[in-house]
């Protein structure tokens, strides 16, 4: 959390585990790699996926909740209980992790009897991992209690803990005389830390032509080592009489970083050196010594999962350290480290002093590369080859700190972004680049954290964040999440891990039955599974690779042209950094880069936005972009990188060195070489380069692609590049052009993400290898269109003719083929893919019917005799108009279920052509609809309109909406300290609702 901060069919080896644990056979041990358990692909070898690989996702790639606990607090009688609430729910796993910001009495959280990795913490994670592996879900822990990475027992005084480098100065005028003590440290360090050791001692003198608003300016041919004349901690020193000067010690001492919200266990945790091999091995040795017992690591296989890290959030005073930064720095670059440390050092996040502006750039380049090498290399890593030693994957979130996010994200089993930190769609894009790069499936989101929003969360917020996210990439949701049920002296609804916080109401959700909408949530975990099953499914297509100089993430920085003027054209991108060139995947052929993977048609270059928008290229990384271009790749270089510079301190004779490479790149036939970024769509015509989905028009139309032998699936969103981003979407209605990649005879498929239904389209136009077809949505809206052979999700369709044109409303096929549907009477010309026009005669259509009386018992929520017990009051009012809860008396400040019923009469000549539409408007939060005692498919929650179908008849029909709440408006009044400054939220039926038959005719 970052606070404001090839599914193969038959028998497994966690089946086969499972079924052991279930009659006490829990000896059998089955290899296989961690990668392949986040890796479904599209069906079995040779096998067309049928109506339920859609319908019914696995539960391999279903939504998973954060679950958090107040440490070891918790009873395997209740852990069990919540297993199988979330399995019951359709969810298809859990994060276990330990953290309980709600609660701050340390005689409540007791940690030398309950703390995190005490015995009862581990009987709680076997109990969970024994009722996962029964109900076929998987159970991911945290790899220390809370956030960042912690060991308990581990001191800030040892090699093991987080270190940081913190400066001291001492300014002196021309010519004085300095006698005293080395100069201490700017900030006194953390509690605990009780040792901290003099690294260096430098005098440099001040130039204040390199000064900046916030930096001091300095000569760095000044720069003089006076460490070597320290005796017993002082210094003499006599400034010479050419300016002022500086004199700088650096200390390097624990940072004494605990982690969020501790302490959590006895002894207490402190953050771990995540940038050299010591703070790693302290992770995985606890792990070894104190927690992994026979029977814990017989249930990590067969139910675990992945071992997770949060973002890496180390904070200090000053510059994360590790002892050895100095040597892999020279190592890494040919030049000694010291010398540069004056522009390094920080002081709360903020720069100190700066050198010349492009020699600041290039050094602090070159120290931040180094750190992102030994955190990917000690770290993720370690962390992942650990993790499969115990069949395990790791998850992680890998930003907060300055490093190369994208080449973590090739390192990582499952990187993960989270909706609260990214500022855009990009920040997820970073990871996607990383990921498909690497070959790996999976790209995990944590999901729905919203700060201020505890118990007034709509799932209609969450699908409308995470609708845009899944374009960019994602296609694994963790969703923030699960609260244990409780703790001694909590308040009614239950133990909530971030509600209150600070005393208001916090972040995130605790989703689960304390919550009126638990009941439907098999409704919007079936939606988020099936979303996850296409886009977890075969091997994601990208039209274009962004090269990134520097590999930041979570920064909210996109690439130029594309952010802003090739998404709304249908483009798709992701971002790649330099690592990601030596991946083995990072070959061209037919023109692709990754031809087996993303299949990239171009690369694009652009200066680097994080350093001064310079055209910056290392020499290595030049040569590895001719070397692509020289086997055929299509680059688009943006910038004046004739004159560029390379982004670290060069060396004698590498500018030229480097200009002379981007030279020869410049002068290849497929090289395109602009300088205003509007030019981009022109320059990738001119390469004979298009999208895969491509549209006349700009639109809000997200997409993501992903290929398989059987079948290209296009997932499509209605969204924008970021939430905050204004003005709000609009409605789309709008044709749509969609490639097909593998050939071969291909039919469009419309898949419906809400009622599993796959069906044929009836609608289109093909041109080849592009099938045109239509696409509505409402904001937030999305839809899956797939294009493959006939015969597929079950359909039974085969080469029947399609229409490439009419003028009614709809058209579908049906079990009595090409079926035209409409609201209104008349005749309507339709016009086959045979050449063939044909016209069809709808008689008299029913009038929209808008009910005007309803009948609404409402089901109030309070708080019952204990802090998990609910009371259930139960009120009947009849309506004459839809009001929100808030603005009817007797439910102004209730929260719960609502059941409406209302009755329509249909007439007399009402037969199988009639159907209609149930509009239901404005509804809050989720719903269900029965119609004549029949249930309804699941509601689409951001366009709530239901097809009623068959359900219907002549004469009397009950049409009854269930509508479930969030708790705020009764949270406000049961809990006022802490939810009554938000204020009442409209929640329930508005509508307006309105019953709009439709009557079919066959196309003959």
């Amino acid at each position: 959390m970052h606070e404001n901060l090839s599914q193969r069919r038959g028998t497994t080896r966690r089946t086969v585990l499972a079924a052991g644990l279930s009659v006490g056979a829990a000896t059998v041990l089955l290899s296989a790699s961690p990668g392949a358990l986040a890796s479904p692909a599209a069906t079995a070898a040779g096998q067309l996926p049928g109506a339920d690989w859609f319908a019914h996702p696995p539960r391999s790639v279903r939504p998973r909740f954060r679950w958090w606990w107040p440490d070891g607090l918790v009873d395997a009688d209740e852990i069990t209980r919540e297993i199988d609430q979330i399995a019951d729910a359709g969810f298809g796993g859990v994060e276990i992790a330990a953290v309980h910001h709600s609660v701050k009495d340390k005689f409540v959280l007791d940690t030398a009897r309950h703390g995190w990795g005490s015995r009862p913490w581990r009987d709680g994670v076997e109990a969970a991992l024994r009722r996962a592996a029964r109900r076929g879900v998987t159970v991911d822990l945290t790899l220390g209690p809370s956030w960042p990475v912690a060991v308990p027992g581990v001191t800030p005084d040892d090699e093991q803990a987080a270190q940081e480098l913190m400066y001291g100065r001492v300014a002196l005028t021309p010519g004085a005389a300095y006698e005293g003590p080395v100069p201490p440290p700017a900030h006194a360090p953390a509690p605990g830390v009780t040792r901290q050791r003099l690294l260096a001692v430098q005098a440099v003198r001040v130039d204040t032509a390199n000064s900046t608003r916030k930096e001091t300016g300095l000569d760095p041919a000044s720069v003089r080592d006076l460490t070597a004349t320290v005796t017993d901690g002082s210094l003499t020193w006599t400034a010479p009489p050419d300016g002022d000067w500086v004199l700088l010690a650096y200390w390097q001492r624990g940072s004494g970083q605990q982690p969020e919200s501790g302490p959590h266990s006895a002894p207490a945790a402190y953050v771990v050196d995540h940038l050299s091999p010591t703070g790693t091995e302290a992770v995985t040795r606890y792990w070894e010594r104190e927690l992994l017992t026979p029977a814990l690591r017989q249930l990590l296989r067969a139910a675990g999962g992945a071992f997770f890290e949060d973002s890496v959030e180390l904070e200090t005073d000053g510059l994360n350290w590790t002892p050895g930064l100095p040597e892999a720095f020279e190592k890494r670059t040919g030049r000694p480290l010291l010398p540069y440390l004056p522009v390094l050092v920080l002081d709360n996040s903020n720069q100190v002093f700066a050198f010349e502006a492009q020699l600041t750039r290039q050094i602090r380049k070159d120290f931040w590369d180094t750190v992102s090498d030994l955190f990917n290399r000690h770290h993720l890593r370690a962390l992942r080859d650990w993790s499969h030693s115990l069949g395990m994957s790791l998850r992680s979130q890998p930003y907060g700190l300055q490093t190369d996010a994208i080449a973590s994200a090739a390192v990582l089993d499952i990187p993960e972004g989270e909706s609260l930190g990214f500022k855009n769609l990009d920040d997820y894009r970073c990871l996607a680049g990383g990921r498909d790069m690497a070959g790996n499936t999976v790209l995990s989101c944590e999901a729905g954290a919203y700060n201020g929003s505890a118990y007034s969360t709509t799932w209609d917020r969450f699908l409308r964040t995470m609708g845009g996210a899944y374009a960019a990439g994602v296609n694994q949701t963790v969703v923030h999440g699960f609260s244990y049920a409780t703790v001694p002296g909590v308040a009614w609804p239950g133990f909530a891990a971030f509600s209150p916080y600070n005393g208001a109401s916090g972040y995130g959700e605790s989703w689960g039955p304390r919550q009126p909408t638990w009941d439907h949530m098999p409704d919007i975990a079936g939606y988020l599974g099936r979303v996850h099953r296409v886009l977890q499914t075969g091997t994601v297509r990208a039209d274009v690779a962004v090269f990134r100089q520097t590999g930041y993430c979570a920064t909210g920085i996109g690439a130029s042209w594309f952010t802003s003027t090739g998404i709304p054209l249908g483009w798709t991108h992701q971002f790649l950094s330099g690592p990601l060139l030596d991946l083995p995947s990072a070959t061209v052929a037919g023109g692709r880069l990754a031809p087996d993977g993303p299949a990239y048609k171009a690369l694009f270059v652009e200066t680097d936005f994080f350093y001064g928008s310079t055209p910056t290229l290392t020499i290595d990384d030049a040569r590895k972009i001719l070397a692509l271009a020289g086997a055929g790749l299509p680059v688009v270089v943006l910038g004046a990188f004739d004159e560029a510079l390379t982004p670290g301190v060069p060396a004698a004779g590498d500018t030229d060195r480097l200009r002379a490479i981007v030279a020869r790149l410049l002068a290849l036939p497929h090289v395109e070489h602009i300088t205003d970024k509007t030019a981009v769509g022109d320059a990738l015509a001119r390469l004979g380069i298009v999208p895969d989905v491509r549209h006349a028009t700009a639109s809000t139309l997200l997409n993501a692609h992903r290929a398989t032998p059987e079948a290209d699936f296009y997932y499509f969103c209605n969204g924008k590049h970021a939430e905050t981003v204004k003005p709000p979407v609009a409605a789309i209605d709008h044709d749509v052009t969609l490639r097909r990649t593998n050939g071969g005879a291909t039919v469009p498929y419309l898949l419906d993400p809400w009622t599993g239904e796959a069906v044929r389209i009836a609608r289109y136009t093909r041109d080849g290898d592009d099938f045109t077809v239509r696409v509505a949505l409402q904001p937030g809206q999305a839809t899956i269109v797939a294009l493959g052979r006939p015969g597929l999700f079950g359909d039974r369709h085969g080469n029947r003719p399609y229409a490439v044109a009419t003028d009614a409303e709809r058209l579908l096929f049906t079990s009595r083929g090409l079926t035209l549907r409409a609201t209104t009477a008349g005749t309507y010309t339709t016009r086959l893919s045979q050449g063939r026009t044909v016209t069809t005669t709808v008689p008299a259509v029913p009038e929209p019917i808008t009910p005007t009386r309803w009948e609404l018992e409402a089901e109030d929520w309070q708080p019952g005799a204990t802090a998990t017990r609910t009371e259930r009051t139960r009120r009947t009012l009849t309506l004459d108009t839809l009001l929100p809860w808030s603005r009817i008396p007797e439910l102004a400040d209730s929260a719960g279920v609502g059941r409406y019923r209302t009755t329509v009469h249909l007439p007399g000549g009402w037969d199988a052509s009639h159907g209609a539409l149930l509009e239901l408007g404005q509804v809050s939060d989720t719903c269900r609809v029965t119609v004549n005692g029949t249930p309804m498919p699941p509601v689409d929650r951001i366009h709530p309109v239901v097809d009623l179908g068959p359900a219907l008849r002549r004469g009397t029909n009950v049409i009854e909406v269930e509508v479930a709440t969030p708790l705020i408006n009764r949270l406000r009044v049961a809990q006022p300290a802490v939810f009554g400054a938000v204020a009442r939220q409209d929640h329930g039926l508005v509508g307006p609702v309105r019953l709009v038959p439709y009557r079919e005719a066959v196309v003959s």
